[in-house]
């Protein structure tokens, strides 16, 4: 079920009622009801993973703690290990790794027998996939003691708001809330919805639309011109921050409006001054979590230092990795990853060109200087991240270098594109993609604004959804993943 549906717009008040009007001792069971109806509205047959992730999961953390013979502590943590990895591969890498493998024995003269499996990638898999696998090492390093209650384990899985594209939950912040009891909070439900309500107008009239312009050019780069793909790379950039920060909005108002609290997932990234602050803004469940479970645990920062650079470059390799089944996503974690190990590298030259210039004793100068240097490598790298094919991602950025390129085909999109074109620009000269620390904060509630300001702000949010929304059921972005 998409949140940008006619189901969800009915699906959503009639569980949020049911939930408040019930008994709290049963309100976990509508919870998980409606969890696995959500996710069977896509297709019921998968849901069968879920319910395996579940109780492989609860299975190891209950075998985990109760023992305390390290081997068969570990045994346990491999099983529910090996078990999660070994679906999410099957459904999501099978076919990648038997293709890739297809290419180096044909172009060895050889025959690879295998055919690829013809079966959907499970919606959500990478997400509830990680959620689940952080709770049993959780329980097997000692940070929390497992659940008793099979039953609100299972909710905490499949919790509907933050199933399919997060933000990827830890137990310790997300579990226990499900043992508590909620009472109706006004001032809590109306800050949800109106979350929400941002979340719907960035996804409905930003990405949407923006959509209908990045997608054909992309689907052709070799049609189209350097200064169009510029333009579309530009345009990809908003699309997918509005496509994915607004399923987290949606995802946090939903789950604040049930009375609970979920995980900050963006925090005005293309405002970041270097790479390694971009990826403390982006997607931040995701990163912690490859930061907690991946990084740390390789060593970190506390090895010699090409292990350290080392252990950057395959924490974002399999980082990219994790985000598609196409060697254009690999490319592009390894190139963040060259990104990170580069700055640390030239970390030294870069201070003293600081301290020459005088940027050093300018913050405010040296902030103008490193966001849009920041802003332009990340550009770059969404080109393999949208590109099809590493070729096409190769034609693009040559055609983006070429400065002999005409105009001709830039100004037909523009033309084509006007209205779209023209609402984009004065979001995003108001800094509304760019997600302005005061509107940020204002959504979020963070900050009190009057109430002639809110019912101005709010109402206009509101009639841009009604009357420039693209309403055609379109899928996230992240729910590929």
């Amino acid at each position: 079920m998409l949140f940008n549906s006619f189901e969800f717009a009915v699906f959503f008040p009639v569980v949020a009622a049911l939930y408040f009007l019930l008994d709290p001792r049963w309100r976990w069971v509508l919870l998980l009801i409606a969890s696995y109806w959500f996710y069977m509205a896509w297709r019921a047959e998968y849901a069968v993973l879920l319910v395996v992730s579940t109780i492989v999961d609860y299975t190891a953390s209950r075998g985990i703690a109760g023992s305390e013979d390290p081997r068969t502590r570990k045994r346990w943590l491999l099983f529910s290990i090996l078990t999660n990895l070994g679906i999410l591969g099957f459904f999501k890498y099978f076919n990648f790794l038997n293709g890739t493998l297809r290419s180096v024995v044909g172009a060895a003269g050889g025959h690879w027998p295998v055919q690829d499996t013809d079966v959907l990638l499970p919606m959500g898999i990478s997400f509830y996939t990680f959620q689940t696998m952080s709770y049993t090492i959780d329980v097997y390093r000692r940070v929390l003691q497992p659940t008793r209650h099979l039953g609100r384990f299972a909710l905490y899985v499949t919790f509907f708001p933050q199933l399919v594209a997060g933000p990827i939950e830890r137990a310790p912040n997300l579990l226990p809330q499900f043992f508590r009891d909620h009472d109706f909070d006004q001032a809590r439900v109306i800050r949800g919805l109106k979350q929400m309500l941002w979340g719907f107008f960035k996804k409905l009239v930003i990405a949407d639309r923006l959509g209908l312009i990045v997608d054909p050019i992309y689907d052709a780069p070799r049609q189209h011109d350097g200064p169009t793909l510029v333009l579309a790379t530009f345009l990809f950039a908003l699309q997918i921050y509005c496509d994915f920060s607004a399923y987290s909005d949606i995802a946090i108002g939903a789950a604040r409006v049930l009375g609970h609290d979920l995980m900050e997932n963006f925090r005005t990234p293309y405002l970041s001054s270097s790479i390694r602050e971009f990826w403390s803004r982006w997607h931040i469940s995701l990163s912690t979590w490859f930061r907690d479970y991946l990084y740390i645990p390789l060593g970190g920062n506390r090895v010699l230092k090409w292990r350290w650079y080392f252990n950057l470059f395959v924490v974002f390799l399999v980082s990219g990795l994790w985000h598609g089944a196409n060697w254009t996503f690999v490319l592009w974690g390894a190139l963040h990853g060259a990104f990170l190990v580069a700055a640390l590298i030239f970390a030294p030259l870069w201070e003293r060109f600081n301290a020459v210039t005088g940027l050093a004793r300018r913050p405010g100068w040296r902030q103008a200087v490193n966001v849009p240097a920041t802003f332009v490598l990340v550009l770059l790298s969404w080109v393999l991240f949208r590109a099809r094919t590493i070729d096409a991602a190769g034609w693009i950025l040559h055609e983006m270098m070429d400065l002999r390129t005409g105009l001709e085909g830039l100004r037909h999109t523009l033309f084509d594109h006007a209205p779209v074109m023209a609402l984009t620009s004065l979001l995003f000269a108001m800094g509304f993609l760019v997600f302005d620390p005061l509107i940020d904060d204002l959504v979020k509630g963070r900050r009190a604004a009057p109430r002639p300001v809110q019912y101005v702000f709010y109402g206009a949010v509101m009639a841009a959804c009604l009357l420039f929304g693209h309403f055609g059921n379109t899928a996230f972005i992240y729910f590929q993943f």
